[in-house]
Formats: structure tokens, C-alpha cells, sequence
């Protein structure tokens, strides 16, 4: 064996250890987290939290309201921001490409993608919340769906970029329309790495704090009208862990358990259902 052989082989099997003690690391801790999670936050799962509203300290209560404003708020922002994100998307991979245009918005999603959401809650709170004079869920889904477009756009363009031209061309051909081409022929061939983004949005937008701090606030009782204050999770689980009754600390706990088990089905069920099958030979 020649030196330089066994110099390589060296640094793959030291690249390789490296790369399984990250992962590794990395795994460890995910799996101590999710232990605090179902340690602390499983005793307090039971019907009654489920669907009970939010009382006072002592009183009982569970986070019927909040999660209720949540799954309303999230709905509401992915319903929003995704058809805008697709068309973006779509634009920046199937007509933009090069333009200037398409760079000045690959530049701001960019900058989107990376601005804490905090900014986006106090640019919400400026343009809508100051103007109508009151929080509301309106102005929280506003906050989230701006969480939701730079990722879905950065997905989209991904996912489009991997579909090969000869599709497209096969496509044009046949006499299709590029209309045509995007929905039935791009979208169909990636959609399971756009839902992918979706969820990815849906994931981080789930367990955001700050931005409803300015928007949607919170509410301690039932309400599903969303031009009023909204209870949601992410706020509720920040006030109820930082005081200091047991009953709220332990929903807070419950709180982030059901986020946790939420996002996780939802990967889960959508990986499983739009899961690619093999060709037909």
C-alpha cells in the first residue's frame, strides 16, 4: 500500500467518526429533551386539560382556548402565506431565473428567512396593530405568515430547480401549455419536497412566542373571533412556566408536550401518505 493511500484512507475514517459523534451529540440531545418533555409534561395530559379553557391559579383549568387560538392562527397564516410563497417560487425557478428582479427577491427572502421573528412581530404591530387600535388573531396570523413565506419560497425553488428540464421539454412537445407544464408536470414530480417545506413552516410558526406577544396577545377565556385577542399555545406555555403556581407550570409543560406530539404526527402522517412510489415496469 502506498503512503498516499493510507493517508486517505486515515482521513476518511477520521471524517467518518467525526461526522457520527456530531450526529451523535446531536441525537442525544434531541432524546433528552424529549424525555423532559414526556417526563414533565405527560402527568398532566388528560381530557379534562384538553378541553378545559384557562382558569386562575388553582382553579382546574386546561387549554381548550389555546389551543383552539393556535390551530386557528397557524390554519390561518398557512392559508395565507403559502399560495404566495408557491407563486414566488414558481416565478423565481420557471419565468424570473436570472432577472434582476428575481434577485432583488431571492435577496429579501433571504433576509426574511433569517430575521428574528421578534422584527416580524413589531412590523406587524406597527402596520396593522397600532392602526386598528387592538390586538387580534388577525394581526398574529399576519405575523406568522410572514415566518411562512420565506421558507415555502426557499423550498418551492429547491424542489423546482431538482425537477430535470427534459420533463419540461417532453411536456412542451406534446403541446402543453407551460401552465400545463408547472402544475401537472414540476408541482406533481415535487410536491412531496414542497408539502415538506410546508411543514417545516408549520413546525416553527407552532411554537413562535414573540411575534404574538405583539399581535395576538393572549385571552384568558373561549374566543373564536379572530379581530379580538387570542389565547394561543406558545404564549400561554411562556406566562404559565414563568409563574409560580404548580398547576399553570405543569400546563405549561402539557402545553409543550402537545406541540411537540403535533408537529411530529404531522410530518409523520404527511411523509407516509405522499410517500413516492416505485415506477411500474
Amino acid at each position: 500500500m502506498s503512503f498516499l493511500y493510507i493517508k486517505r484512507r486515515l482521513i476518511n475514517v477520521l471524517a467518518c467518526t467525526l461526522a457520527s459523534l456530531a450526529m451523535l451529540i446531536g441525537l442525544i440531545w434531541l432524546g433528552w429533551i424529549l424525555f423532559s418533555l414526556v417526563k414533565n409534561g405527560m402527568p398532566g395530559i388528560s381530557w379534562h386539560t384538553i378541553f378545559s379553557i384557562t382558569k386562575s391559579p388553582g382553579g382546574g383549568g386546561g387549554l381548550l382556548n389555546a389551543i383552539a387560538g393556535s390551530f386557528l392562527m397557524v390554519f390561518t397564516a398557512v392559508l395565507i402565506g403559502t399560495p404566495i410563497a408557491l407563486f414566488v417560487g414558481t416565478y423565481l425557478t420557471e419565468f424570473g431565473q436570472q432577472s434582476r428582479l428575481a434577485k432583488a427577491v431571492r435577496f429579501v427572502n433571504d433576509i426574511l428567512l433569517s430575521a428574528p421573528s421578534i422584527i416580524i412581530g413589531l412590523f406587524i404591530y406597527q402596520i396593522y396593530v397600532m392602526q386598528v387600535h387592538h390586538f387580534s388573531g388577525w394581526a398574529g396570523s399576519f405575523a406568522l405568515a410572514l415566518l411562512v413565506i420565506p421558507i415555502v419560497v426557499r423550498t418551492t425553488e429547491d424542489m423546482f430547480l431538482l425537477v430535470p428540464d427534459n420533463l419540461r421539454e417532453a411536456a412542451f412537445a406534446l403541446g402543453a401549455p407551460r401552465w400545463k407544464v408547472i402544475l401537472h408536470v414540476v408541482l406533481r414530480v415535487s410536491r412531496t419536497g414542497v408539502l415538506t417545506g410546508i411543514l417545516l413552516a408549520v413546525a416553527r410558526i407552532s411554537g413562535e412566542t414573540a411575534p404574538l406577544l405583539f399581535t395576538a396577545l393572549n385571552n384568558q377565556f373561549w374566543s373564536a373571533n379572530m379581530n379580538q385577542p387570542m389565547a394561543n399555545l406558545p404564549t400561554v406555555i411562556f406566562q404559565y412556566a414563568m409563574s409560580p403556581y404548580v398547576d399553570w407550570q405543569q400546563l405549561a409543560w402539557s402545553g409543550a408536550l402537545l406541540i411537540t406530539l403535533f408537529v411530529l404526527s404531522l410530518n409523520i402522517v404527511v411523509r407516509v401518505i405522499f410517500k413516492q412510489k416505485p415506477p411500474i415496469h
